[in-house]
C-alpha cells in the first residue's frame, strides 16, 4: 500500500499555513474527522499537558491518517522511547518541548529517523502503510521524508540558538512555546511585548535561513495571530477543544438567558 501522504507538509511545501485543532478533553478516535469537518489541517495530541498515554495516543493518530489531518504528537518530554512509538503507532510528527540547544535537537532528530539520517529502530507493518509489509529501506526512505520533526523554543536561551538550532539537518520547523517564552523572560501574558516581537523575528529569520518553518504555539488572540503569520509564521495551534467547547457554550447559555431573564 502507497504510505499515507502528511497533509500538513504538503501544505507547508505549497506555500500554505497548516494550522490544527488540539485536543485537551478529547478521548475518541473519531477526533481526526471532527478536525477534518472543522476544517483544520493537523491534529494536536498533547502528551506534555494532557493525560494522553502512548496507547491512546497512537489509537487517534492511527485512524486520523485517513481523515486527511495530520496527526501529530507533542511527546512529553526527549526520550527516544516516546518518540519511536508514538511513531510506529500512526503520528507523522513529533513536537519535542524545551529545546534549547543544537545537541538537544539533533538528539531528537536521531530518535526520529531511520539511518542514515538518524538511529530510530527499524520497525514494519506501520499504519501509515495501512499495515502493509514494506521493504526496509523503502520504509525508511519515504518515512524519513514523510515525517516531520518539530523543535520548541520556550526559553531565551533556545531563542540565542535559534540560528544554530534550524541548521540542524533533519529539524523541519521551529516553533516558539510563548506562554513559557514569555514566562522565562519575565513578561508573562504579554504576547505583543517587544522583547516577545524580537524572539520571533529571531525565529523567523533562522527559518527563512535554512528553508525550515516558524511555528507558534498559545497565541489565540486574531490580531496577534494575523501579525505573526505576517512576520513569517506558517504552522501554529489553531485552538483546543476545551476552549472551543467552552466558548460556543458559554455563547449558548448567555442566549438561552436571553429566553427566561
Amino acid at each position: 500500500m502507497a504510505l499515507v501522504p502528511n497533509h500538513a507538509k504538503e501544505k507547508l511545501e505549497a506555500g500554505g499555513i497548516a494550522f490544527c485543532f488540539g485536543l485537551r478533553v478529547g478521548r475518541t478516535v473519531n477526533a481526526g474527522m471532527i478536525a477534518k469537518t472543522c476544517g483544520f489541517d493537523w491534529l494536536f495530541i498533547d502528551m506534555e499537558h494532557g493525560t494522553f498515554d502512548v496507547d491512546l495516543a497512537c489509537q487517534i493518530s492511527s485512524t486520523s491518517l485517513g481523515t486527511g489531518v495530520t496527526p501529530i504528537v507533542r511527546i512529553p518530554g526527549h526520550q527516544h522511547f516516546h518518540i519511536a512509538r508514538v511513531l510506529d503507532g500512526g503520528a507523522q510528527c513529533v513536537i519535542a518541548p524545551h529545546v534549547d540547544t543544537v545537541e538537544q535537537a539533533e538528539a531528537i532528530v536521531r530518535a526520529a529517523k531511520y539511518p542514515p539520517v538518524g538511529k530510530r529502530s527499524m520497525s514494519n507493518n506501520l499504519p501509515q502503510f495501512g499495515m502493509s509489509r514494506m521493504p526496509g529501506g523503502d520504509l525508511a526512505e519515504q518515512l524519513n521524508d514523510n515525517t516531520l520533526v518539530i523543535v520548541m523554543l520556550e526559553t531565551p536561551e533556545a531563542i540565542k540558538n535559534a540560528d544554530a538550532i534550524a541548521a540542524v539537518d533533519g529539524v523541519d520547523i521551529l516553533m516558539i512555546g510563548t506562554n513559557d517564552l514569555c514566562a522565562e523572560m519575565g513578561i508573562p501574558g504579554q504576547f505583543d511585548h517587544e522583547r516577545t516581537n524580537v524572539a520571533y523575528q529571531a525565529m523567523i529569520t533562522a527559518c527563512e535561513k535554512y528553508g525550515k518553518y516558524a511555528a507558534m504555539g498559545g497565541i489565540y488572540d486574531h490580531d496577534l495571530m494575523e501579525k505573526y503569520t505576517k512576520m513569517g509564521v506558517r504552522f501554529m495551534l489553531g485552538g483546543a477543544d476545551l476552549g472551543f467547547i467552552m466558548g460556543a457554550a458559554t455563547a449558548r447559555a448567555k442566549f438561552l438567558r436571553t429566553l427566561v431573564d
